[in-house]
């Protein structure tokens, strides 16, 4: 052996001696803080809680843990077994640690560059559970593994089996073996036979993946892959392993482990929102102990739950509604649909449906925007529409109700022609319509355009629907719809909080050249949501009604608004400056809405609603933007109101774009000029 290869490997021995003390330091140091600092606490709240704005309790995703802890004792042992020789054979045998699979698994993550390869053991398992998230992250193991420490140093083997088995997520809400021993087989843990305690011991891998609720498929491959290994095992022998592997499973019918408080179907989209804000699946979300702060407030809650239970007595149709804070975007409250135990399904967020007219706000902005005003006269009267494609389009107002006469834009809204609104498509183009309504009020569903579209004969949610009306309520700023404010994990650490992130940004924007938020016009924001008081003002009242006559003498308030009606859908949306409300009714199954009570549900609903959550807010009317002028108009001509014209309106106008022109329609002096019929803008 040469000098050369002699002292490469002095070096090598010296630098694996290095690396032998300072691991063996590192070891000797963590076990001496282990030791000093004593047992760590085995208590853990596991719930996650969900609070409202003035942080109540509103709910939580499980009852306490502690009402299904479970001795060792008397916890079946046949779950003790399946549990040990599918997550950790060596349970009884190691210091916490599996060396040999750990080492496995590091090398695979080292390979990979990732964190995806586990060799939990139990204990590991038990202390992530009781003091770590589930992040994948190399600081997170790190704790874990003196964590780990700690509990070996301090408690005994039955100690950890019994805190793990009391404490691993089974999915669906249920904690412990306990729990999820009675939410799936309506048993307690001491009752279970070997297929179902193999089934239960497969379930924590992956909850998501291995609940026979979710797929039955997988989780029975599982079981039948642990009842396998504790046949190879010797654990079972064959007439043990034949029973547990043809048994029938029979499956609890009563999986009421969820404990949903008020405003259920608010808080599965909060769960949704809380998925998305830390980047984890529902499963880990439900197991992690978080506290949810959420936008929630309790009144407006029981205001708008109240008025769905006392209005609507048809025991079949269907209701969603929310309520949103235009100036923030934050939901104060969420109903979706008559009752949560019947049907989870969200009418509010998962349900698409025609918003009829009162998608029209969104097309008569886009209508300012392209030159026409409040003014505007069109002809209404049965019309027959020749598309670009070739094929004819013949709307209809409601029963056949129709002017005859040109009216304006002021009249159309209040009164919902549908001629009128046709007519203000086409000369905005359906193409600008559809950008308008994605871009600026934030539509995110598909949209044809179409002459039609002008009816609202596309489908949407409640939740776009009250996000784009509070655009218009907050004077055309951008906003996102939530329902979480700060999330910190069990132990107080903050999350997520939504006024740090806001200030951050913008603290950015100060030194970015973005625009400041606003994507409507402001001018025309406003002009659009006075025009929408119309439908509450009887004095608008023409050739038909304004829609909101039958519930304007319910209200003390200024409010704008828009109602929608089709064969199946019925609508109500409005806003006062604090706050917007939209609701929809009809059935699930498209019926069409005969009963002439069941089309005022809506709008019954949305008065009551919104009576009640206004007692404390005061409602004050909105100063108009600069450059925006309010003048008296006939409604007849559209002209400037001369003093004989006996049908006119205070309207608004951007300055400049009011009429020039008096009216002299109602001169009795034969020498004025009396126009037999208006200019349209669009021919038809």
């Amino acid at each position: 052996m040469g000098r050369r290869s002699r002292r490469k490997k002095r070096r090598l021995w010296k630098a694996f001696i290095f690396l032998f003390l300072l691991v063996g330091s590192f070891s000797a140091v963590l076990l001496i803080a282990s030791f000093l600092l004593g047992p760590p606490s085995l208590d853990r709240p596991q719930n996650t809680i969900y609070y409202s704005e003035d942080q109540k309790v509103i709910g939580e995703e499980f009852g306490s843990e502690k009402r299904y802890w479970m001795p060792l004792d008397m916890i079946d042992d046949r779950v003790e077994k399946a549990t040990i020789w599918t997550e950790d054979q060596y349970f009884y045998n190691h210091f916490g640690f599996d060396f040999k699979r750990l080492a496995s698994a590091i090398w695979k993550d080292i390979k990979t560059m990732s964190l995806k390869e586990g060799a939990s053991t139990i204990t590991q398992q038990y202390a992530r559970n009781l003091y770590l998230t589930h992040e994948k992250t190399w600081k997170r193991k790190l704790y874990e593994a003196f964590y780990t420490i700690r509990l070996e140093m301090f408690y005994d083997k039955d100690q950890l089996l019994e805190g793990y088995l009391n404490t691993i997520y089974y999915g669906h809400g249920a904690y412990g073996i306990e729990a999820a021993s009675k939410y799936f087989f309506a048993k307690s843990a001491s009752e279970l036979s070997w297929a179902e305690a193999a089934m239960l011991a497969g379930i924590p891998k992956g909850p998501s993946l291995y609940s026979p609720f979710h797929n039955l498929e997988n989780a029975k491959t599982r079981q039948e892959f642990i009842l396998n290994n504790l046949y190879d095992m010797q654990v079972i022998d064959a007439q043990t392993y034949e029973t547990a592997i043809n048994e029938p499973l029979q499956f609890s019918d009563e999986r009421t482990i969820i404990t949903k408080g008020i405003a259920p179907y608010y808080q599965d989209v909060v769960v949704e929102e809380l998925k998305d804000i830390l980047e984890i699946d529902i499963e880990e979300i439900r197991s992690g102990g978080y506290q949810v702060y959420t936008t929630l407030n309790t009144m407006q809650q029981q205001a708008l739950q109240t008025a769905t239970d006392t209005i609507v007595d048809n025991p079949d149709i269907q209701i969603g509604a929310m309520a949103m804070e235009p100036e923030t975007g934050a939901i104060k409250a969420l109903v979706g649909g008559r009752n949560y135990e019947d049907s989870p399904f969200n009418r509010v967020t998962q349900a698409k449906r025609m918003p009829g007219s009162a998608f029209k706000p969104f097309l008569y902005y886009a209508a300012l925007e392209n030159g026409m005003t409040a003014a505007t006269t069109l002809m209404s009267k049965p019309t027959t529409f020749e598309l670009a494609d070739g094929n004819i389009y013949q709307p209809g107002n409601y029963n056949d109700y129709y002017a005859n006469q040109p009216i304006t834009m002021a009249q159309a809204i209040a009164s919902s022609d549908n001629i009128f609104a046709v007519k203000t498509n086409m000369y905005v183009t359906p193409e600008r319509f559809v950008r308008v309504a994605k871009e600026k009020f934030k539509i995110e569903s598909e949209l044809e355009p179409v002459a039609s579209l002008a009816l609202g004969t596309e489908v949407v949610s409640v939740k776009e629907m009250v996000t784009g009306y509070s655009i218009l309520a907050n004077g055309g700023q951008e906003l996102e719809g939530h329902t979480i404010t700060k999330v910190t994990d069990a132990h107080g650490e903050v999350l997520f909080d939504r006024d740090e992130l806001k200030a951050k940004t913008d603290g950015w924007s100060l030194f970015s050249k973005e625009d400041d938020g606003q994507i409507l016009n402001e001018k025309y924001a406003f002009i659009i949501s006075e025009l929408m008081k119309g439908m509450f003002r009887e004095e608008l009242n023409g050739y038909m009604s304004v829609t909101g006559a039958s519930i304007a003498n319910k209200l003390s308030n200024d409010y704008a608004g828009k109602s929608g009606t089709t064969n199946v859908d019925n609508w109500m949306i409005g806003f006062s400056p604090s706050l917007t409300a939209g609701v929809w009714v009809g059935y699930d199954d498209n019926r069409e809405i005969v009963k002439t009570s069941d089309h005022q549900y809506a709008k019954e609903v949305w008065a009551s609603f919104m009576e009640k959550a206004h007692e404390n807010i005061t409602v004050e009317r909105q100063v108009p933007p600069e450059h925006v002028v309010e003048v008296e108009i006939d409604l007849n001509t559209g002209f400037l109101a001369a003093d004989t014209c006996s049908h006119t309106a205070k309207l608004f106008f951007v300055k400049g774009t009011e009429p020039e022109k008096y009216c002299t329609l109602h001169i009795e002096d034969d020498q004025h000029e009396h126009p037999e019929e208006f200019d349209e803008i669009i021919g038809g």
